[in-house]
């Protein structure tokens, strides 16, 4: 297992966000490997509390050995972040971040199956207890469902394309390892000198369905909303369109003064009512140019943020 030490994306940003104080209870819902945690912790001392969340076990690992030191301070779960409000259970806290996607260290591992750039099995869990892996995707999906997930979920315009060179594929030989299936895409989608690899967006989609990502944070959000106090702050770092819609989408619904009657946002149809939240800022914050020449991956990185009313 390589180390899953890496570097926080939008740290300072998270940090003026959530402004941690002694004495407070935060929740950490992605810990990865501890890095926004740490800070968080450091923040929050002497007796600031944090409470972490993590589907990986990998992660949990790692974090766990980086913040032994902060002892009971640090609370730590092999959960994803849509149970947050079943272990708070009447626990009321301060602030909660969630980092979305995926992490450098397991992208780099290629035993876990998330990257072409290193073969290995066709895995891509985030909790490795289920039973759902790309493996199984790719090799007993139909082509109209694996050419759904690929639109649907990576934006690929040539999702039927790739989804019938899969399924021609896997009838003369089962589709285990990254590579084998970084090539199939290839193969149906040349590169022909384009700077992304043809199977990015594959590899995306194939990712956020195994791990059921879009409702996770559905459900993630309002268990995360309903743990907050009054004046508590809910901070959400995405990389990926689909996500951040979800996240502004969640975030305008708390802040607007009405509710609606129907599905589309007509006058006659508003309710008015008291805003449940404020958005500290309605644009998303971005990482600074510095930032991103420290570190490539926070480029498409966007942090929104609001605060319980």
């Amino acid at each position: 297992m390589i180390s899953f030490i890496h570097e926080p994306v939008l740290l300072e940003e998270v940090l003026a966000a959530l402004q941690p104080v002694a004495g407070g209870l935060y929740v950490d819902g992605t810990v990865g490997g501890g890095g926004h945690a740490e800070a968080i912790l450091k923040a929050c001392s002497p007796d600031g509390c944090l409470v972490a969340f993590d589907r990986d076990d990998w992660a949990l690992k790692a974090s766990a050995k980086r913040l032994a030191h902060y002892g009971p301070r640090l609370e730590l779960h092999h959960e994803a972040f849509s149970s947050i409000a079943n272990h708070l259970k009447n626990r009321k806290c301060d602030g909660v971040l969630l980092d979305l996607g995926v992490s450098s260290p397991q992208l780099q591992e290629g035993v876990r199956g998330f990257s072409f750039q290193s073969n290995g099995p066709l895995d891509m869990r985030m909790d490795r207890r289920q039973p759902i892996t790309a493996e199984k995707l790719v090799n007993e999906l139909d082509q109209n469902e694996l050419a759904e997930i690929f639109w649907k979920l990576g934006g690929e315009r040539r999702s039927h394309r790739i989804a019938r060179s899969i399924v021609e594929q896997r009838e003369m030989q089962r589709l285990e390892t990254t590579e084998q299936l970084a090539q199939v895409v290839e193969l149906a989608c040349p590169r022909r000198g384009a700077r992304t690899h043809p199977a990015t967006a594959v590899f995306q989609a194939l990712r956020m369905a195994v791990n059921d990502e879009l409702i996770q944070i559905e459900l993630g959000l309002e268990s995360c909303w309903s743990v907050l106090k009054p004046g508590g702050r809910l901070a959400v770092i995405t990389f990926h369109s689909g996500e951040d819609r979800l996240v502004k989408q969640f975030n305008r619904r708390l802040a607007s003064p009405y509710t609606l009657r129907g599905e589309i946002d007509l006058p006659e149809w508003r309710e008015p009512r008291k805003p449940l939240a404020k958005e500290i800022r309605r644009k998303a914050i971005k990482p600074t140019e510095l930032e991103i020449k420290k570190n490539y991956r926070s480029r498409s990185a966007q942090l929104r943020v609001i605060e319980k009313i």
